[in-house]
């Protein structure tokens, strides 16, 4: 019986220096086990392979697929290897004429209850029945029996086709044995044993984790993950862990979200510290694309992956970066102008990990870039974004603020080696209409960068923001606070198309911004103290370049307001001084080399905004990163700027059964009640509890675990036992 084999089990990765060596012979070589290995385990530890479809190394073995038969030439018998214990003596053959038969017969058996196409199906090397076939010399073959049950079921996530399911077991054993789950169970139905959800009709009824481990270990395609339909093998996990992937950073969402869920608040830090200096920041303004892509999100609401990010930055603060040394010098020196989110990156790392001596030269008086002065400090604290710069301070980056460049060539001629050049787009773009350029009529970017640099600004009563971008909801909900009584968003498409973020649009009608959709002012006159905005309605025509539906007007629809100011915020370009002799392209963007971000010149880099357009923060950093790489190896170094600074995490195994789990909502962030927060500059997001923090992390999926199970051993308890409470424990 499996109990009294079970006690036999050896366990790869355990130690078992007190149980007794023993010798056998294996295909006419003496090869040494210990005392409760199985026959497998011999062969495979001594190199030797022994095909199987039921077994895994992390599951207990149960020998029922028998392709793993082996001949134990003392009685002539034939065995299954891997619930087989050796003994002293041994003599097997795991390759004879009468195995090989066996092994095809098996084989054969299996195929006839599967498609006809299952030999050369798209499942390619990765079908563990398909190579055992092969091997055996076994071409197509014609199915003798159809199964009655449609062929696909659907559950979310995960798809099952039971015409290539084999009944090995393994999907059902690795959900109880090892995650703990028990979300899916072997049932007879209609004469047939078929794997179905535990309970209910769905996974989603039987409390499934949709870990998808399950599909981890399946040898032959039967289970597949929705997502990964026509995806190369080679990237997977683009699709496994899209939160990941989305990330412009390319930061572990999944690794420091199950740590938070631990109450590891340091590690969770450090892991987020190892793809950028700017922890806290991203955790205050990233726009989420994570979140976006959260497969939970299909489930209900995704992760509040940014506010977690947030909490653990301030939660954790400093005490969770155990901070690798600065490299030695490399007595190179680059020079960075402009410090934004993507000059300030680069220095971080050319001067941590490069060990280079890295000066960043600022217009402004103080450092930032648009994290200083374009992003209002209801969403991003001057304190936090002073701590974070003091960081790229502390690794030997040397800040110098109110200094101009104009000219590249008298940085080389000052003895520098390279030159980074993170100038962002602060210049703005013009709408093209009558009168713009009167009294009145402001720009967006230079308003909020006279507030966020404590200038007295007035903007009267009345203001209108032209735009549907994040630069305009933030300069409307900016003019709230400067006392305007009114605030109209004017937009030419409607809500679907704006480019601002969902949140801040949410936000700004909240506080009371007003948004007219599908319209666009063609003429500005002034009328003594009053501005005149003459404006036409628009409908919506074909899709241009963006993919958005082009605005076209409606003839007879004119109409006009009257404000105080107009604001204009439809883009911002940069500004690059002739002076640097680089070549400029679409949008006064400077032309780089994509892969190298390397200009024209020679030992010239550029990044950013000023290279991509107006971006977010997070790209930015992503850019900076990418130059970092390229400047590092341009001056002789590695360009290798990856930290580890968190410890290893544990592989998780046991998940459990969690009553529903598939319906916890997503906890809402707390914030300034509005009637509070229009009065003033203060933050407007709160922050979790560590409460409120640990109950939405465990609402994770973990998309990431099953990439980690290969490696994964189960406790030799767990083999005996089907389960243990050290991995229920976790």
């Amino acid at each position: 019986g499996l109990l009294a084999v079970n006690q036999f089990i050896l366990i790869p990765g355990l130690r078992y220096s007190k149980m007794e060596k023993i010798t056998v012979t294996i295909n006419g070589y003496p090869v040494r086990g210990s005392e409760g290995m199985t026959i497998l385990d011999v062969a495979r530890e001594n190199g030797i392979d022994i095909p199987t479809l039921c077994h895994h190394p992390s599951l207990t073995p149960v020998g029922t697929c028998q392709v793993c038969l082996v001949e134990d030439e003392r009685n002539h018998t034939l065995v299954a290897s891997c619930v087989t214990p050796v003994a002293p003596g041994m003599v097997i053959n795991t390759r004879s004429a009468r195995v090989l038969e066996a092994r095809r017969v098996m084989v054969k058996l299996l195929l006839a209850r599967h498609p006809d196409s299952c030999l050369v199906c798209d499942k390619g090397n990765q079908c563990q029945l398909r190579r055992i076939a092969s091997e055996l010399g076994i071409g197509e073959t014609k199915s003798s029996r159809v199964r009655r049950y449609h062929p696909i079921e659907r559950n979310l996530f995960i798809e099952r086709d039971y015409s290539k399911c084999i009944l090995c077991g393994r999907c059902v054993r690795v959900c109880q044995e090892v995650r703990g789950v028990e979300a899916i169970a072997l049932t007879y139905s209609n004469g047939e044993f078929i794997v179905r959800p535990s309970s209910g009709h769905s996974l989603l009824e039987s409390g499934c984790r949709f870990c998808g481990t399950c599909i981890e270990v399946c040898p032959t395609g039967a289970l597949i993950d929705r997502d990964e339909r026509g995806v190369a093998w080679a990237e997977r996990k683009t699709v496994i862990v899209p939160c990941q992937h989305s990330c412009p950073i390319q930061m572990d969402v999944p690794g420091y979200v199950r740590l938070i869920s631990q109450a590891k608040f340091s590690e969770a830090l450090a892991v987020v510290r190892e793809r950028t200096p700017f922890a806290s920041i991203c955790g205050l303004v990233c726009f989420r694309p994570c979140e976006t892509k959260c497969r939970r999100g299909e489930l209900n609401q995704p992760i509040a992956i940014r506010g977690l990010k947030r909490f653990v930055a301030e939660q954790a603060g400093q005490s969770g970066v155990k901070s690798s040394r600065v490299a030695p010098s490399s007595g190179k020196r680059v020079a960075i102008v402009g410090s934004g989110p993507a000059g300030l990156t680069a220095g971080y790392y050319l001067a941590k990990l490069g060990g280079h001596a890295v000066t960043v030269f600022e217009a402004l008086s103080e450092p930032g870039g648009m994290m200083r002065v374009g992003i209002p400090e209801y969403r991003l604290p001057r304190q936090v974004l002073d701590t974070e710069i003091d960081t790229i301070r502390r690794v030997g980056v040397d800040i110098r603020t109110k200094v101009k460049i104009e000219s590249l060539d008298s940085l080389f001629e000052d003895g520098y080696n390279a030159v980074f050049v993170a100038i962002g787009a602060h210049k703005g773009v013009k709408m093209g209409i009558e009168g713009e350029d009167g009294p009145g009529v402001l720009e967006c970017v230079s308003v909020l960068q006279a507030v966020n640099l404590g200038k007295k600004v007035r903007l009267g009563h009345r203001v209108a923001v032209i735009g549907g971008g994040n630069a305009a909801i933030d300069v409307s909900r900016t003019a709230l606070r400067l006392g305007a009584k009114r605030v109209v968003i004017v937009y030419r498409r409607t809500r679907v198309e704006m480019p601002a973020a969902e949140e801040g649009i949410d936000e700004a009608l909240n506080e009371g911004v007003e948004i007219i959709y599908l319209a666009t002012p063609t003429k500005i006159t002034r009328d003594n103290s009053m501005v005149r905005m003459q404006c036409i309605r628009m409908q919506l025509g074909e899709a241009d370049a963006t993919g958005r539906r082009r605005p076209e007007p409606i003839p007879g629809s004119e109409f006009s307001m009257d404000f105080d100011v107009v604001i204009t915020a439809i883009g911002q370009t940069p500004d690059v001084p002739g002076g640097f002799g680089l070549r400029i392209g679409r949008g006064s963007t400077i032309e780089v080399d994509k892969e190298t971000l390397a200009t024209n010149r020679e030992g010239v880099f550029a990044a950013g905004d000023c290279v991509s357009g107006p971006a977010s923060v997070t790209q930015a950093i992503a850019q900076g990163r990418k130059a970092a790489i390229s400047i590092d190896k341009f001056l002789g170094g590695s360009g290798v700027i990856d930290e580890i600074l968190a410890p290893p995490e544990e592989v998780v195994t046991w998940l459990g059964k969690e009553n529903g789990f598939a319906e916890r909502q997503r906890l809402p962030m707390p914030s300034l009640p509005v009637e509070e927060r229009i009065h003033s500059f203060a933050q407007v997001e709160l922050c979790f509890t560590e409460e409120m923090a640990i109950k939405e992390a465990k609402r994770c999926l973990n998309c990431d675990l099953r990439l980690q199970f290969k490696q994964l051993v189960v406790p030799l308890s767990a083999a005996v036992e089907g389960r243990s409470s050290a991995n229920k424990r976790g």
